[in-house]
């Protein structure tokens, strides 16, 4: 008997009840990484796509323009997925509107 009574004197003691709404606060990082990341990489990410979507949609004949690759040029030609570029007389290349990654401004 007087081995039970120092086993349960050995016991530890009977943990806390957790009070309501713990189990949230645990959450609360997790959450605010989420906006963190959505207000540093997505949005902006979002925003440079529709910006580069406009400037695609906007592209006509005449313009000067400066392709992904590095190639300056103006455009001949506008397709519905391509455009004529004119680099040099009597040269044109043909490549896609999606490279297009500037339009050059006339002074």
């Amino acid at each position: 008997m007087s081995t039970l009574l120092t086993i349960l004197a050995q016991a530890p003691p009977a943990a806390p009840a957790p009070a309501p709404g713990a189990g949230i606060i645990q959450f609360v990082p997790f959450i605010l990484i989420f906006i963190i990341m959505y207000f540093l990489l997505f949005r902006p990410q979002k925003k440079r796509q529709q910006e580069q979507q406009r400037l695609v949609s906007a592209l006509k004949t005449g313009d000067k323009v400066v392709t992904s690759a590095g190639i300056h040029g103006l455009i001949a030609n506008v397709k519905d997925t391509t455009i004529m570029l004119k680099v040099a007389d009597n040269v044109k290349l043909e490549v896609e509107k999606s490279a297009v990654t500037n339009v050059l401004k006339e002074s």
